[in-house]
């Protein structure tokens, strides 16, 4: 066992992980057991593993009914912090954590490969306010003696061409981001003169997630800015839920929560497979959850990986899929293999009456190139008709997006005769 990664025990085979994970649910189904939620549920709370292993699945439907403190286990004297969810695919859900939630919550990100050094500037491009994840980066980077860069997503006081100054004027040494930022970001320094792979030496990983990540993409990412790209995935209501490793694969880790994949179409559950994720979170005391259905497509399987972690592997595949099988990440990867000479970052699909249509950001000299490429590819892949249309550069991401500053004031009332005092009380 690679002793890399901060926190990992002694086991060495999965039956060595099962024990940990029986040592540490007593506690996690006696925490459920102060939960209104769970405590009111007519199936009680399982008394171990082989009732847990017949217990109904806990929705986001439920923690949406059981807002917004029904799944609260502690008193409230003891909440560290309250956050919600992005709301991207719905309502939002509650979620709160104690103190001891939290050096959890901590450890568990603190456990990226490429490590979190006092000597690192991690710029934490990620939602802060009543989100999780910005707020978890910061603090395990400060754990870690990190100096941090709170350039939250969500404010309009950091736009791109704002976070690319930041990038190279204070030597950024490590990024956490969506994958999509990190295009942008290269995107912003080319169009006010910057090379990404070149004038941010400093910059020695970018760590994303938050979308599903194609092998394609991400290699674009790490040529773009010469730098590897390493990913985690988690949610707001779990924290982390699974770590790269040196050899790039997603592990669950699986030593601090007991994963399941639920197949729709059966009703049934295993250790392993193809289908939609379901945790049961084994360190949390505030929100204890009971096979909790997060709902993202996955493919957990247990290869015995080279890094030497024995935790099994995950793919996310996302949220979206057609009857045809054609999922988000899987046409990501169709387009982000076209050559990167043809200069493809950005583009969007939907399907039509006609199939698929397909938009894609090319420069003109490889327009022609592009779009019989990617026409053919697709089609190839999944049997869909599909119009590639390409667009010149800055139709989809508007060149003002990229280079815009911020015009951050503070709120007033009184303005001078030749000022425009439609903007009062506002911040930008």
């Amino acid at each position: 066992m690679s002793r890399a990664v901060t926190g990992l025990g002694d086991w060495t085979d999965f039956a060595g992980l099962a024990k940990v994970q029986d040592a540490l649910l007593p506690d996690t189904l006696a925490a459920a057991a102060a939960s209104p939620f769970y405590r009111e549920r007519r199936d009680g709370v399982p008394a171990g593993r082989a009732e847990l292993e017949d217990y109904p699945l806990t929705s986001k439907e439920d923690l949406r009914d059981a807002y917004p403190f029904g799944m609260l286990a502690v008193d409230r004297s003891r909440l560290a912090t309250y956050h919600e969810s992005s709301g991207s695919t719905g309502t939002p859900t509650a979620s709160y954590y104690t103190a001891d939630d939290w050096a959890d919550l901590i450890d568990r990100y603190a456990r990226t490969h490429v490590g979190i050094r006092p000597s690192d500037t991690f710029l934490v491009r990620t939602p802060y306010a009543l989100m999780l994840t910005g707020h978890v980066a910061h603090a395990a980077a400060r754990a870690c003696g990190a100096t941090v860069v709170p350039a939250d997503n969500r404010s309009l006081a950091t736009p791109y061409a704002k976070v690319v100054r930041l990038l190279h004027d204070l030597g950024v040494t490590l990024t956490w981001s969506l994958p999509t930022d990190a295009l942008l970001w290269a995107a912003a320094a080319e169009r006010l003169g910057l090379r990404p792979g070149h004038d941010f030496p400093a910059l020695r990983a970018l760590l994303v997630a938050g979308e599903p990540l194609s092998p394609a993409r991400r290699d674009r990412l790490a040529r773009l800015w010469q730098a590897p790209v390493v990913q985690e995935y988690g949610s707001s209501e779990t924290g982390g839920l699974a770590g790269e490793c040196p050899q790039g694969n997603l592990h669950l880790w699986a030593d601090r929560a007991i994963f399941e994949v639920y197949d729709p179409a059966t009703g049934r559950l295993s250790a392993q497979g193809a289908g939609e994720l379901v945790v049961t979170p084994l360190c949390r005391q505030a929100m204890p959850l009971l096979r909790y259905h997060i709902g993202d497509r996955v493919e957990v399987t247990r290869p015995d990986c080279p890094c030497g972690w024995v935790l099994p592997v995950v793919r996310v595949l996302g949220r979206f899929q057609d009857g045809a099988g054609l999922t988000q990440v899987g046409l990501e990867e169709v387009v982000f293999r076209l050559p990167a000479e043809y200069g493809v970052l950005f583009w969007r699909a939907r399907h039509t009456r006609h199939g698929l249509a397909v938009q894609i950001e090319v420069p003109p000299r490889h327009r022609h190139a592009a779009t019989a490429e990617l026409t053919a590819a697709i089609g190839a892949a999944f049997g869909v008709d599909v119009h590639v249309e390409p667009l010149p550069p800055g139709a989809l991401v508007p060149v003002r997006v990229l280079t815009a500053m911020p015009e951050v004031m503070k709120p007033r009332g009184l303005f001078a005769a030749d000022e425009d005092w439609d903007r009062a009380l506002r911040y930008y």
